[in-house]
């Protein structure tokens, strides 16, 4: 359920008639509006909030919305007013006459995934900053119905743009229609010749673990890659390839899993059994996390034996055993320019494409060290 606010727009109101009165007489002063009456019909307005609590209507704007910036006393009063005035704010009216509804959809796959989780999280608080409300619509699965039954459902209802948490290429097999006018911005994505794309450097971050590792004096790098179908996956899966190969080092035939800590474990269980494995980069912590267990199974040593890199720096990675060095990823920076750049083309009433990058860094922990001196006499 999307809660609509009012937005910081100042608001007209028209005083109630008096009657004409002697110059003598003294007009009562207006009682603080009370709680509305079953027979009083009169739309509480913010006028009335704004009379009652004491404050200007803009302020009344500003707490409705969410806006920081409003003194936490002054807010509980204002808060209070409307509670005891049971005032609604009007979104009808607020787009009729600022011509947007201040509400951002956001659709994707999963809330499952840690990176999903974190960004929406950063998306939605950085919307109700700018007075923004989001509208969630989850994907069931990644199929052509998943997607256009997503984009059907966002049609029906009243938003002003529209961020994407997933793989854009499903959009053209979906026949997707855009409502329009309503601006796109997507995340984690190769579309930035047909939309305005904000994404996590995977290619510096996978260049940084793997340079890391060769720096560490391994011979090569093994890579357990995530999902063909994932972009992320790919580009990630192509810098490995590509440092290697400008390193001059031999580049194995990488393993694949589909993000889980179960599929780590069934690809660490398989590189375990090849002794000239000292090296590996996986292609997300939560695989890492599978692949250490299934080298510890095998009696294989991290990073005595192995030296393991992951990517994305979850908040639970250096509680691992041993803390996993790993690519840190700012899902937090990519929500937040993720609204500003969509917020941007509302304001500006021009779409936008191309990819705009969001650096990334290698963490250093306790799983990675130079390889065993027996590997390097190989």
């Amino acid at each position: 359920m999307t809660n609509r606010l009012d937005d910081d727009a100042p608001v007209t109101t028209t005083a109630p008639q008096r009657r004409t009165a002697p110059v003598a007489e003294t007009v009562p002063a207006v009682e603080p509006a009370r709680a509305r009456r079953p027979h009083d019909v009169r739309r509480v307005s913010m006028a009335d909030v704004a009379r009652m609590a004491g404050v200007s209507a803009q302020t009344v704007s500003r707490v409705a919305n969410g806006h920081p910036g409003v003194v936490e006393e002054t807010r509980t009063r204002v808060l209070a007013a409307m509670a005891e005035l049971d005032y609604r704010p009007n979104s009808a009216a607020r787009a009729l006459k600022s011509g947007t509804f201040r509400t951002i959809g956001v659709i994707l796959f999963s809330l499952a995934t840690t990176g999903n989780v974190r960004t929406l999280e950063a998306i939605a608080t950085s919307a109700a900053a700018q007075g923004y409300a989001i509208t969630v619509i989850p994907v069931a699965a990644p199929t052509q119905g998943g997607v256009h039954g997503a984009f059907t459902r966002l049609g029906e209802l009243a938003v002003d743009a529209i961020i994407l948490l997933m793989e854009v290429h499903l959009l053209d097999v979906a026949r997707v229609n855009l409502p329009p006018g309503v601006k796109v911005v997507v995340a984690d994505s190769d579309a930035g010749d047909a939309y305005a794309v904000v994404d996590t450097d995977q290619a510096d971050g996978t260049r940084q673990a793997v340079q890391h590792l060769l720096d560490l004096g391994h011979r090569t790098v093994h890579h357990l890659a995530g999902p063909e179908s994932s972009f992320a996956a790919e580009r990630r899966a192509v810098a490995w390839r590509e440092t290697l190969e400008r390193a001059g080092r031999p580049v194995p035939e990488p393993e694949r899993g589909d993000w889980s800590p179960a599929s780590g474990y069934e690809a660490g269980r398989r590189l375990a059994e090849d002794d000239d494995v000292t090296a590996v980069f996986v292609a997300n912590d939560q695989m890492a996390l599978g692949l250490v267990r299934a080298l510890h199974d095998a009696g294989r040593r991290v990073p005595q034996d192995v030296s393991v890199v992951g990517f994305d720096d979850l908040p639970e990675s250096s509680e691992f055993l041993p803390p996993l060095t790993t690519v840190h990823q700012d899902f937090a920076e990519v929500g937040r320019r993720c609204v500003e750049q969509v917020l941007r083309q509302v304001h500006d009433g021009v779409a936008e494409t191309g990819t705009r990058l969001v650096p990334t860094r290698l963490v250093e922990r306790a799983s990675t060290a130079p390889p065993p001196a027996a590997a390097t006499r190989r």
